[in-house]
């Protein structure tokens, strides 16, 4: 196993549950329709404590560009290996949103709404208001990352330097409460991206996919979860680097 595929694999395993939870809500026909935003967050949650089992020991479970971008800041990679990382979770996150597409492949045929079916893709903003949008994903992204750097910190938390940083240097059981908070906190505007690749990345499987009467990429608002989450990451790190 090697970092790259760590990353892919543990990507692809988050978003195959991560999206899986939302065609099971959203899609008519369904064993779990309507059932409703807590079920979403839990298994969001869940989802990431997947990913980071699988991920952790191998790459340090970064999943997600925002995590990524945060360790290059901080000279805790190259560049060329963040870059790596990042394709990764962004191939990962494709290999994931198909599979959901699969097994839930007759469900799609029956949901005639394509903002619904685009859901079980990508986010998108209960009231479109690009700024307040920007800030809702700035804001959430900057909670897990601050929060990551707290539990990654050897000084302050006791973590073994030879250890990877990333997700899976807080532990799983931790990450995943971290990230069911801020879903069940912070969700509500924009439906916390909070990590580019797990947006962008089946956002373009759902433009690729054969689905019927579905809805556009949405470029105007697509750049919100790519851009939120990465400017939420640098002044994270950059409030965490001046305070101690």
């Amino acid at each position: 196993m090697t970092p790259f595929l760590a990353e892919l694999i543990g990507t692809a395993s988050m978003i195959l549950l991560g999206g899986g939870v939302v065609a099971n809500v959203v899609l008519k026909d369904t064993k779990g329709n309507n059932g409703g935003w807590i079920v979403i967050t839990t298994a969001w949650a869940m989802a990431v404590f997947v990913g980071v089992t699988i991920a952790g020991p191998y790459s340090g479970a970064h999943l997600n560009w925002a995590v990524t971008v945060a360790n290059l800041a901080l000279g805790k990679l190259d560049l060329i290996t963040s870059l790596s990382y990042m394709a990764a979770q962004l191939l990962g996150a494709m290999v994931g949103a198909f599979i959901v597409w699969v097994v839930y492949k007759d469900h799609f045929s029956r949901t005639d709404d394509a903002g619904t079916k685009q859901a079980v893709f990508c986010t998108a903003p209960a009231i479109r208001n690009l700024p307040i949008n920007l800030i809702s994903e700035i804001v959430g992204t900057f909670v897990l990352i601050f929060t990551i750097l707290h539990f990654t910190d050897a000084s302050l938390g006791g973590t073994d330097e030879s250890t990877p940083i990333g997700l899976g240097s807080i532990g799983a059981i931790p990450v995943a409460f971290l990230v069911w908070v801020i879903g069940l906190s912070l969700g509500g505007t924009t439906g916390y991206a909070i990590n580019p690749a797990r947006d962008l990345g089946p956002r373009i499987m759902h433009a690729a996919l054969p689905i019927r009467n579905k809805a556009s990429f949405d470029a105007a608002y697509a750049w919100v979860p790519i851009v939120g989450p990465i400017i939420g990451a640098l002044i994270a790190t950059t409030m965490y680097v001046a305070i101690y």
